[in-house]
C-alpha cells in the first residue's frame, strides 16, 4: 500500500470496519502502519506531516480496539472520530472520549472545566445545548507510558451536524429553516458567554441539530478560553472560518463566537439567503472584533425583529433532512 492511499483511507474511514475491515484488520493495520511510518515518508513536509498525524491516528485506534476497559468504562463501538479525540459507546447513553494524542490533555481539561462551569453558571433551562460532563479522569497506556485525559459525556439520540445538514440541501437551506437553528445557537453562546467563557471553534461539524425537536447542541469546547484570553488552538483546514483576532492570536470575545456562528448561518442559505438575513449576519462578521455584536441575548432579539418583519409571527416549521 502506498502513503497517499494509506492518507486517503485514514481520512475517509468513520468506523473500525472502514479502517482496518472485517476480514483480516491485523493485516490492513499492518500495511497501514508500514505505509504510514514516519521511517519511510518521503521527504515533502506537508505530506510527512499529513502521514504523521495518520499513523498516529490509526495505531491509538488499533490500541483502542484492545482495551475493553478505562476506569470504570468498557468500551463499545467507536461513534465519532473527531477533531483530537474518538468517541466510544460506554452505554447508558454515554461517550468515552479519548485523546489520539496525550500532548491535546490541555485541550481536554479545557472542554471539562467549560463544560463544570457552564453546569454550575448557566440557567438550567438551557443546559440541555451543551453537552453534560459525567466523569473525567487520567488513563495511563501501560505499554507506552503516555497518560490521556478521558471526558465522559452524555448524548443523545437523533443528532446531526451541520455538514449533513448541507450536503443534504447542496442549493442552500430556505432561511425559515436556518432560522431556528440561528436562534438556539445564539442561546447557547448567550449561555457560555455569561459563564465568561468563548466556545472558540463554532464550525458546522460542532453544531448539532435534532430535526423534528427542533433542538440544538454545541459541542467540542476543547477549543474554549475564558473571554479575554486566546484561542489555545485552531481546527486543522479550517482556517478560513476563524475571525482576525483568533488568526493572529489576539485576545478573544463574545464576538469571536458570534463571527463563526454568522458564518455557519450564511453557508447553510447559501445563495437562497434573503436580503435582510445576508445584511445582518455580514454586520455580526466585521473585521475588528470591537466592532462586532457582544451580546449574544441582544442579538438574538435583533434577529427575532429581522425575522418577524420576513415572515410575522413565528410557527413551527417541520424540518427533515431529506430535501
Amino acid at each position: 500500500m502506498r502513503t497517499a492511499e494509506a492518507i486517503r483511507l485514514v481520512a475517509a474511514a468513520r468506523t473500525d470496519t472502514d479502517l482496518f475491515g472485517a476480514d483480516h484488520p491485523a493485516r490492513r493495520y499492518r500495511e497501514l502502519v508500514t505505509a504510514l511510518h514516519p521511517d519511510r515518508l518521503p521527504t515533502d513536509p506537508a505530506v510527512r506531516a499529513e502521514a504523521t498525524r495518520a499513523f498516529i491516528h490509526v495505531t491509538t485506534r488499533w490500541r483502542a480496539q484492545r482495551v475493553t476497559v478505562l476506569g470504570d468504562y468498557r468500551l463499545g463501538a467507536l461513534a465519532h472520530s473527531g477533531d483530537l479525540a474518538d468517541l466510544y459507546d460506554v452505554g447508558d447513553d454515554r461517550l468515552l472520549k479519548l485523546p489520539r494524542q496525550p500532548t491535546d490533555n490541555d485541550l481536554m481539561a479545557r472542554e471539562a472545566h467549560a463544560l463544570r462551569t457552564i453546569a454550575e453558571r448557566g440557567d438550567p433551562r438551557y443546559l440541555p445545548y451543551v453537552p453534560r460532563l459525567v466523569d473525567e479522569f487520567p488513563h495511563r497506556d501501560t505499554s507506552t507510558g503516555a497518560e490521556r485525559r478521558i471526558n465522559v459525556l452524555a448524548t443523545a439520540p437523533g443528532l446531526h451536524n451541520l455538514d449533513e445538514v448541507r450536503r443534504a440541501y447542496p442549493d442552500g437551506l430556505d432561511a425559515r429553516d436556518v432560522a431556528w437553528m440561528w436562534r438556539r445557537l445564539l442561546v447557547v453562546l448567550g449561555l457560555a458567554h455569561r459563564a465568561g467563557l468563548v466556545h472558540g471553534a463554532v464550525l458546522p461539524r460542532h453544531v448539532l441539530i435534532e430535526p423534528d425537536a427542533h433542538g440544538v447542541v454545541l459541542i467540542d469546547w476543547c477549543f474554549s478560553a475564558p473571554v479575554g484570553t486566546t484561542i489555545p488552538a485552531m481546527v486543522p483546514d479550517h482556517q478560513d472560518w476563524y475571525p482576525t483576532e483568533v488568526l493572529r492570536k489576539q485576545q478573544c470575545g463574545p464576538g469571536t463566537d458570534i463571527a463563526m456562528a454568522s458564518r455557519c448561518m450564511s453557508w447553510l442559505m447559501g445563495p437562497r439567503a434573503p436580503r435582510e438575513l445576508h445584511t445582518f449576519a455580514q454586520g455580526c462578521r466585521q473585521r475588528s472584533l470591537s466592532a462586532r455584536p457582544d451580546d449574544a441575548w441582544r442579538l438574538l432579539r435583533e434577529l427575532d425583529q429581522v425575522l418577524d418583519r420576513l415572515y410575522g409571527p413565528r410557527t413551527f416549521r417541520p424540518f427533515t433532512l431529506t430535501p
